[in-house]
């Protein structure tokens, strides 16, 4: 469905150099079908540089693409959306796709004149080697093929699903927000190696195996992560006592409300 079609990237951080990477990398999207945007001279020049991709400083590169994707910031959705008014103005039928944290695709929808089709995604930083989750909402505008457009986009940085807009905050506090926790965890968990002698790289890397390898467990097996669990600890073990002692330091409601606190955040960064 990508094919032959133009896509602007606005906006050219660590997202938008990966879905503009993932693209290429799809081989469903021409390079010079591709540009992109961003309001630093710097970052522009970065891009173009890395990706061989045509980079400007004026949103009015989007003129004529038939989908532009938004990848800035939520409290930069506003000033993106007022100077890309008049070059989606020519085509009414542009897919624009924000994976802005927050911000509702109606809000979205308003700041771009009410008639553009609108998708909201919520990518996460592991997109950039190809290991993301990104949930997909459409707006009200929007219709199936659109969300099999921005499906499209993002399956070459990982998986993808689609739900609700009433889900997407939490969608940023878990899967979004989440990998920041993880690595917090794989952190402390090498410093509970490193506390038994083993060298910080080794403990490091024995927990980030680990790690992918209990993840890879969950998503190809579809047990439940309790009987996985069960699976580890044998009666009278070392894993139940480690377990329990984590459970002393009520690990299983922090990290809910870890998760609770930045969806909680997430929503509010639209307003």
């Amino acid at each position: 469905m990508l094919r032959k079609k133009k896509i602007a990237v606005v906006g050219t951080g660590t997202m938008g150099r990966s879905i503009l990477a993932g693209l290429l990398a799809s081989g469903k999207v021409r390079r010079g079908d591709l540009r992109a945007t961003d309001r630093l001279k710097a970052s522009a020049e970065n891009a173009a540089k890395e990706l061989g991709v045509a980079c400007s400083l004026d949103n009015a590169a989007a003129a004529g693409c038939e989908i532009v994707i938004l990848c800035v910031k939520p409290k930069d959705i506003a000033k993106a959306a007022e100077t890309l008014r008049p070059a989606l103005a020519k085509n009414r039928r542009t897919l624009v796709v924000s994976i802005a944290a927050g911000v509702s695709t109606a809000t979205i929808e308003e700041a771009l004149g009410g008639k553009v089709p609108v998708v909201r995604a919520m990518p996460n930083t592991p997109c950039l080697i190809g290991k993301g989750m990104t949930v997909l909402s459409k707006g009200t505008r929007a219709s199936d093929r659109d969300v099999a457009l921005a499906r499209e986009i993002f399956v070459p940085l990982g998986r993808v699903l689609e739900l609700e807009e009433k889900h997407m905050d939490t969608v940023t506090g878990l899967s979004a927000s989440g990998p920041a926790f993880i690595y917090v965890i794989i952190e402390a968990l090498a410093d509970g190696g490193v506390m038994r002698g083993l060298p910080r790289q080794v403990a490091t890397e024995l927990v980030a195996q680990m790690t992918l390898g209990a993840a890879e467990m969950v998503l190809t097996t579809g047990r439940h992560p309790a009987a996985l669990k069960d699976d580890v600890t044998t009666p009278a073990g070392c894993t139940i006592a480690g377990i329990l002692a984590l459970e002393d330091g009520r690990i299983r409601s922090v990290l809910a409300r870890g998760v609770e606190t930045a969806a909680r955040v997430a929503g509010e960064l639209g307003r």
